[in-house]
């Protein structure tokens, strides 16, 4: 009996996936995304030029239902920010930065729904970031760049929301 209830399972899940009746099952309907280190440098001459009077540059690669993927360029210290509904993860691809989370966001402004910057980060971590590493912010958590002069950092971030 169970070698028949196995069976019949087994059919009515092949057959399901031959009608395409499980969502998301169908691997045509699905495909990765790949970006070199060479791709990304490559695409970060085009931040470099908008970052030249503020400061900062970046742009969405992909978006997907619960994250997406940008570029992004800094040639000086940013303001502090804190997203509550997304988390980010860096990669530094090129440059180096230091990195402050936690601690509070002097002057905050919220400039959208679940979005505050600030002039800078008080009381926060410090961490040197450099090619290579990867870092993961909570959602919640203050976090600022800061650059030394001369300075250039590009990271690709992945956002990805965070539901409490």
């Amino acid at each position: 009996m169970k070698r028949l209830t196995r069976n019949v399972w087994s059919v009515a899940g092949g057959l399901l996936l031959s009608f395409g009746l499980m969502k998301g099952a169908m691997p045509q309907s699905m495909k990765s995304d790949h970006w070199s280190g060479a791709d990304l440098l490559a695409r970060a001459k085009h931040l470099q030029e908008l970052a030249a009077g503020k400061g900062s540059a970046s742009e969405t690669l992909e978006e997907y239902p619960h994250h997406h993927t940008m570029l992004a360029f800094r040639n000086r210290t940013g303001g502090a920010e804190v997203h509550q509904n997304f988390a980010d993860v860096f990669f530094i691809v090129d440059g180096h930065t230091t990195l402050v989370t936690g601690g509070e966001v002097l002057d905050p402004k919220t400039t959208g729904p679940g979005e505050t910057l600030g002039a800078s980060v008080r009381g926060g971590s410090k961490q040197a970031l450099n090619p290579g590493d990867v870092v993961h912010i909570p959602a919640g958590m203050p976090h600022q760049m800061i650059l030394e002069d001369g300075a250039t950092v590009t990271y690709f971030v992945v956002k990805v929301e965070e539901t409490r």
